[in-house]
């Protein structure tokens, strides 16, 4: 009894310096993923000695994993993985190969024995998925292409990393199997698994799930087990915990639940990824850092820079635009929590010792905390930097400018966010005799829209370039999108790119569309108002029974 009322003192008092540093985070405009690094820091064994329960810790941060990969699998349309499977697997492999290759030659180098420049290669060539994926969430970037070809490379990176431990493994301990037979029986496991799963969701998952549905708490109670349980079972059967709740998201993706699921499971994640990030700093062994900062600085460089540039010559050549290419490169610009558990078999095995595993754990606190900024600031250094790169990309980028098509005519208005509200809009405009040129930033959208007959444009609002590939002789510009950011960007873009037609925006406070209308818009469009005022007309139009 002593030792639970002391575990939950002592997670009361962790979670008020989390609570507390994060505040101090946000005061100065930090990510919060640094601020919890830095408390597993404060609370850890080389802070104040504070984290005792670490079982407990790691227990609920890979509760909080599984989580966050099967609320990523419940988005993710099965048709889009068909469009991107090719570039994730070409750029996720391409990246591998060229960080391994360099990252041996860089510790040979710095004087490492070969052994060892060999698990510092391999170790910094896989991406944090979790990193990524939480702040693509938080960005709302998940089903942004870019984003949707950051999950698929990181799926191809999960592969590699288990056939890596799976080989260094083998060099390090007898086994009665080649290092052949040992990944033949994996991958056997594997589909075996995935075949289970599409049975399941061919015949029972359905029935199951709106058999719970009929009550909401039972719904996201089978949901979190079905998670938890797919990446149990993933694990022991020598995959990643995340490839099995990836995959238990997706099983549940064609449900009509998946929305309903999501939502609710959102908050939970947060929480729960909140032990990941503490743990994570917890773990870091600072007095064996000191001797290792200066080839630590030459690794992180590497990393942080090498990795995006290849990521956006293979985007380059694929046909992508040099947006798409940085935006992306920069989610592989730090290492994964993987390398530190490659770095800690490699250790367990006698092949490294405690120095180099120090070393891999400080180039991961470095790459984890300049690549969330990174991220986090994507746009605006993009804009900053983007007359730099055009040797990334293509006279004309295929893939994503289809100027074939939006020259077969001329358009009266151009729609940006083709959700609900965006598809409304060009309905009403096209019954009044309008015709509407469609662009946003998710493809399925994009295609959805294309399935109807319309011409639509993958593209972002905020993108600075995006002006240049557009229709520009339509008479109006109508945004459907709510966030107050991209609607100044696209503003301010428009302007600079000399359009003369108008441009509307939506709002759905009175204040901010005071900023929209002061920054140029001609109309700000304020959904609940302009339906409100529409009700008098329509309840008089009742006929009494």
């Amino acid at each position: 009894m002593d030792a639970i009322s002391n575990s939950f003192y002592e997670f009361a008092a962790i979670l008020g310096i989390a609570a507390f540093v994060a505040l101090i985070g946000r005061f100065l405009r930090q990510p919060l993923i640094v601020a919890f690094i830095a408390v597993g820091l404060i609370v850890g064994p080389y802070g104040i000695g504070l984290l005792e329960s670490i079982e407990k810790i790691e227990l609920l941060s890979e509760m909080g994993i599984a989580i966050l990969l099967f609320v990523v699998g419940l988005k993710l349309d099965v048709t889009l993985i068909r469009s991107t499977g090719r570039v994730a697997l070409f750029s996720g492999l391409g990246q591998v190969i060229f960080t391994s290759v360099f990252g041996y030659f860089i510790g040979i180098a710095l004087g490492f024995e070969p052994v060892v420049s060999l698990y510092v290669a391999v170790a910094l060539t896989f991406s944090s998925t979790i990193i990524i994926v939480k702040l693509l969430s938080d960005k709302k970037e998940i089903q942004s292409l870019h984003g949707q070809i950051s999950i698929g490379f990181l799926i191809v990176q999960d592969i590699v990393v288990i056939i890596a431990m799976i080989v260094l493994s083998a060099m390090g301990t007898p086994t009665e199997h080649t290092i052949w037979e040992e990944v033949l029986i994996v991958f056997g496991k594997g589909i075996g698994m995935i075949l289970i799963i599409l049975l399941l969701m061919r015949y029972v998952l359905s029935r199951i799930t709106s058999l719970m549905a009929r009550t909401p708490e039972l719904l996201i109670l089978f949901a979190v087990t079905w998670a938890i349980a797919l990446a149990a079972l993933s694990d022991f059967l020598g995959f990643s915990k995340e490839v099995g709740a990836f995959l238990g998201g997706i099983s549940l993706s064609a449900t009509p639940y998946r929305e309903v699921i999501s939502g609710r499971l959102n908050s939970l994640r947060d929480f729960l990824l909140l032990f990941f990030f503490i743990h994570l700093g917890s773990q870091v062994n600072v007095p064996l850092l000191g001797e290792q900062i200066i080839p630590s600085i030459i690794l992180s460089v590497f990393v942080l820079i090498g990795n995006p540039i290849i990521v956006m010559i293979i985007l380059g050549i694929m046909g992508y635009r040099k947006r798409t290419g940085f935006l992306a490169g920069l989610n592989v610009a730090q290492i994964s929590e993987f390398s530190l558990i490659l770095a800690a078999l490699g250790l367990s095995l006698g092949q490294i010792d405690e120095e180099t595993l120090g070393l891999i754990t400080l180039v991961g606190l470095f790459t984890i905390s300049i690549s969330t900024y990174l991220i986090m600031y994507s746009h605006q250094l993009y804009e900053w930097i983007a007359p730099a790169l055009s040797i990334f990309e293509r006279k004309r980028p295929y893939r994503e400018i289809d100027n074939a098509e939006v020259a077969k005519q001329r358009f009266d208005v151009i729609i940006f966010g083709l959700g609900m509200y965006g598809n409304n809009i060009a309905r009403s405009l096209e019954e009044n005799g309008f015709t509407v040129f469609g662009v946003d930033f998710d493809p399925r959208a994009v295609d959805r829209w294309k399935r109807k007959g319309r011409v639509a444009q993958y593209g972002d609002a905020d993108d600075p370039e995006l002006p240049e590939i557009l229709p520009m002789h339509a008479q109006c510009v109508v945004s459907s999108l709510e966030d107050k950011q991209i609607n100044l960007a696209l503003i301010k873009y428009l302007k600079l790119a000399g359009y003369e037609g108008s441009i509307a925006v939506t709002s759905y406070t009175g204040r901010t569309a005071k900023e929209l209308e002061k920054a140029g818009a001609d109309l700000v469009l304020l959904p609940f108002v302009d339906a409100a005022e529409n009700i008098p007309a329509k309840l008089k139009s009742l006929k009494r029974s």
